[in-house]
């Protein structure tokens, strides 16, 4: 049996990017890796996001990785700190918009987490995706 690497990825408009993606598949091709996606949902957007949410869930296991996913809080920070367990997970991967586009950015969200939870902290930059493809 070989080490599983459970990541918490907490991500938004950039959830269904190829960066973001292709992130997980490299980190999946160097060792078994689990993903749970949390996606802040934005108030009185349910629907859409929770059907957003399954179409990047299905393109992801289509790309090989054992994924689930869940809507979270609309802020960021709480929505990564419900789901955050350190016996359930080894680090947070964190995809935002690019510097100068990104609010999670301005309001430091990556270096928040590292702090509040003390795991390691991965950033990705990512253009927002326009519509999530269907698998």
């Amino acid at each position: 049996m070989s080490w599983i690497t459970r990541l918490l990825v907490v991500a938004n408009r950039t959830a269904g990017s190829d960066e973001l993606a292709d992130a997980l598949k490299r980190r999946a091709e160097a060792g078994d890796l689990s993903v749970m996606l949390v996606m802040p949902s934005p108030l009185g957007q349910y629907g859409l996001a929770h059907e957003r949410l399954n179409i990047i869930l299905d393109r992801l296991r289509t790309d090989g990785i054992a994924a689930d996913g869940a809507l979270g809080d609309s802020d960021p920070v709480n929505a990564a700190l419900e789901a955050w367990d350190p016996r359930r997970f080894d680090e947070i991967v964190v995809c935002t918009l690019p510097p100068g586009e990104s609010t999670w950015l301005h309001i430091d969200v990556p270096h928040r987490l590292r702090r509040l939870t003390d795991a390691t902290v991965q950033h990705v930059v990512a253009a927002p995706d326009v519509a999530p493809r269907a698998a």
